[in-house]
């Protein structure tokens, strides 16, 4: 199943729910975490509150960047990591293409830093506003975190 719809910044994107149908070696990854119920996330010190993610080093998969990411964001250990989807977003200079996972946190613990985020946040739920809402970052805003969080609550019976 594939969805095709603009971001943000009226890129197109594709997001598929396929294994890695776009690139089986992306270069970003995203992790939608769940810690006691809870979502966990993270305040980007320039673009607002999202999910972990970011680039995956060179001689990581994206799967090892993904338990990376969570970490060095929020001081969260992953328990158990499940990739859900990838996306395509065609930019106006370039394209990023990124995995997708859903995580299941088992401990978080204070850090010295959280590098370019100013640590964990735990929600209840995402709040319906979301796309207006000016504390969330613009990789909140599009239907990436719409279809996924749809996808999560089929396969893993969590609502938001």
């Amino acid at each position: 199943m594939k969805f095709i719809f603009k971001d943000f910044y009226k890129n197109k994107v594709q997001l598929s729910f396929e294994q890695e149908p776009f690139s089986k070696d992306p270069k970003h990854v995203w992790v939608i975490a769940r810690y006691e119920d809870k979502w966990l996330i993270t305040k980007h010190k320039s673009r607002g509150v999202e999910f972990p993610g970011g680039k995956v080093e060179p001689g990581e998969t994206a799967d090892v960047a993904a338990i990376r990411e969570v970490m060095e964001e929020t001081g969260a250990t992953v328990q158990h990591l499940h990739y859900i989807a990838q996306y395509h977003v065609a930019g106006k200079n370039d394209s990023i293409i990124k995995n997708v996972y859903f995580a299941r946190i088992e401990r978080l613990e204070e850090q010295v830093t959280y590098y370019e985020t100013e640590g964990p946040r735990l929600f209840d739920n995402i709040p319906s506003d979301i796309k207006e809402n000016d504390l969330f970052s613009f990789m909140m805003k599009d239907d990436v975190l719409t279809h996924c969080l749809a996808y999560i609550e089929r396969h893993f019976n969590i609502k938001n």
